[in-house]
Parts: structure tokens; C-alpha cells; sequence
């Protein structure tokens, strides 16, 4: 799996299998599941759990303060749903989301008990009909600010150099003098956020639906498409076939519009923030950062960047 590796936040205590468990408990307890067996799934910006005697995922935020945000997706999850678009479900007669030990807790139908993702062409087909849709204004969608989250971002570095927050800083500042002049050329209107292969998953019946609402937004198109065409053009995660038939589907190449690098530069400095918050606690974002800190400052090829 690849992903958006999206931000995450300490402030309810060390974020752990052990202290994701116990919320899964008390969550299964104030809406009537029985938690015994349930798998962990996901541990990283939520802890995603599948029980074993109700078909339900739960997810459990890292980030206490993400109470808006899942706010929004279960909003957005039930909207989905009346239009009929493919997409994860909440679990309906249950009040969410749900604070509960000091973590957001959201419930979710269980698309199915083998996790299997759906391929580029299919998620290019899933944005597709997303970014046709009109959404609502009692949607209450927030404006995306890259910006806002970046510097949010930089404000959470934990245990890393005073040298490489210098530069992360000086990028950004570069980045969004770049960033001003871009020029546009899809619509404006709702993205999912963190649109990649790894938040796309087949159902019981093999239809592929969208996951990971919670960053529904409103903002330009493109933003849809960049990881996509980062994790192929940068990274070698994606062939080149996988992508060019992500293309055809979507029915455009970021590649091809003059302003693609600056996204793409900020998008990946988005990423490598992220490891940045962790390095203090994860021994694998620990590695992985200072060689992502190296080839920002040098040019040098993402090729050896790891997935997270």
C-alpha cells in the first residue's frame, strides 16, 4: 500500500497499538460491539480496526483535535451515499463521530474481509465522477489552505536539526511565492484530499469505492491528481502503463499542465513534514527522513523514498 502519509498529532498521549486498543474497547462498548478479535488494520494517522463479530471498521484518530475534520467526512460519507457515488459508509443508529478517551472515534461498514485495492484506471474513474458531482453548501466544506497545514506542520517538527528546520522553512517560503503564480486550469470544487490507489478498495461484490473522507474539501482539481503523478514520475511506485491508463480514465495529465513540478514539490515536502512530527517516536520515520531532508537540499533522486 502506498499513501498520503496524511498529518498527524500527539496530545492525548503516546499513540500506540496498546492505547488505540483501549479506545477501540470503550468505542465497541458505547455503541454495542463486541471488540474481541478485532484486527488492527492500520496504525498511522488512525488506527483502523475490522471486528470480528459485526461487519465494522472502526477508526480512531491520532490527532484529538481531528473532531471537524471527521466531522466533515462522516457528512460527506452520508452525501456520497444519496448520490449513489462508491464510497465508504458510516454505520448507521450510531451517534459520530464520537470522542472517546480522549481520541475521535468514527464507525464504518466493512467493504470486505479481504483487503484489496483497486487499480489506477479505477481510481481515475472514481475522481472522475467525484469532481463532477455538485456538492451542497450545507456540506460546510472548509477551503484548503496548503499553507496553513504546511506551517502547521513545521510547527509539530519533534527531534529534528535546528540546520534542516532552517531549510524546511526556507523552502516553504520559496514554494509559496511559486505556488502564487500558478495558474489553474480544472474547476474549483470538492477533492477528496488525499487521493491515491491505498484509499480506494474493491467491496464484497469487486466495485472499487473512494475511503478516507475525512480530508473532503473544497479546492483546486489538480490537487486530486498530484499523488498519483508523483508516486510514478519521482518515486517509482506506479509503472508507467498503471499511470498513462490513470490518465485516460481521468481524462487529463497533471504531468502536462507548466504548473505540475510546484505542486509536486509541495506535495512532497508535505509528505516528508510528516515523518518529521514522528522522528522522536518511530525509528522508521527517524531513517527516512533526514534521506528525504537530503535529496530536497541536493535534487537527488526519490527513487530509495520509502512508502508509509
Amino acid at each position: 500500500m502506498v499513501s498520503g502519509e496524511g498529518e498527524s498529532q500527539n496530545g492525548a498521549g503516546e499513540f500506540t497499538a496498546e492505547s488505540a486498543e483501549a479506545v477501540l474497547r470503550e468505542a465497541c462498548a458505547t455503541a454495542g460491539f463486541d471488540p474481541s478479535n478485532a484486527e488492527l488494520l492500520r496504525l498511522g494517522s488512525n488506527a483502523v480496526y475490522r471486528l470480528a463479530h459485526a461487519p465494522v471498521v472502526i477508526r480512531i484518530a491520532r490527532n484529538p483535535s481531528s473532531m471537524e475534520s471527521m466531522t466533515h467526512a462522516v457528512r460527506v460519507a452520508r452525501w456520497l451515499e444519496g448520490e449513489g457515488f462508491p464510497a465508504t459508509r458510516v454505520v448507521s443508529g450510531v451517534e459520530q463521530p464520537a470522542l472517546i478517551g480522549g481520541r475521535v472515534v468514527t464507525y464504518w461498514e466493512n467493504a470486505q474481509d479481504t483487503l484489496e485495492y483497486a487499480s489506477l484506471d479505477e481510481l481515475g474513474d472514481l475522481l472522475r465522477w467525484l469532481h463532477w458531482l455538485e456538492e451542497p453548501e450545507d456540506l460546510r466544506l472548509p477551503y484548503f489552505d496548503p499553507f496553513a497545514k504546511v506551517w502547521h506542520s513545521l510547527g509539530l517538527l519533534d527531534g529534528v536539526s535546528e540546520d534542516d528546520r532552517s531549510f524546511l522553512e526556507e523552502r516553504v517560503e520559496k514554494l509559496r511565492k511559486d505556488y502564487d503564480e500558478l495558474d489553474f486550469v480544472l474547476p474549483f470544487g470538492m477533492i477528496h484530499g488525499d487521493a491515491n490507489v491505498g484509499n480506494a478498495l474493491r467491496d464484497q461484490e469487486g466495485r472499487a469505492l473512494l475511503i478516507d473522507l475525512d480530508g473532503a474539501c473544497l479546492a483546486q482539481r489538480e490537487w486530486d491528481l498530484i499523488l498519483t503523478a508523483l508516486y510514478y514520475d519521482r518515486f517509482g511506485w506506479h509503472t508507467r502503463s498503471e499511470y498513462e491508463s490513470f490518465v485516460h480514465h481521468y481524462g487529463f495529465d497533471i504531468m502536462n499542465w507548466p504548473g505540475y513540478p510546484v505542486l509536486a514539490d509541495l506535495r512532497e515536502l508535505m509528505m516528508t513534514l510528516w515523518l518529521g512530527q514522528q522522528v522522536s517516536t518511530s525509528e522508521r520515520s527517524a531513517e527516512e527522513f533526514p534521506r528525504r531532508v537530503h535529496d530536497l537540499r541536493t535534487g537527488g533522486s526519490r527513487r530509495g523514498w520509502q512508502p508509509f
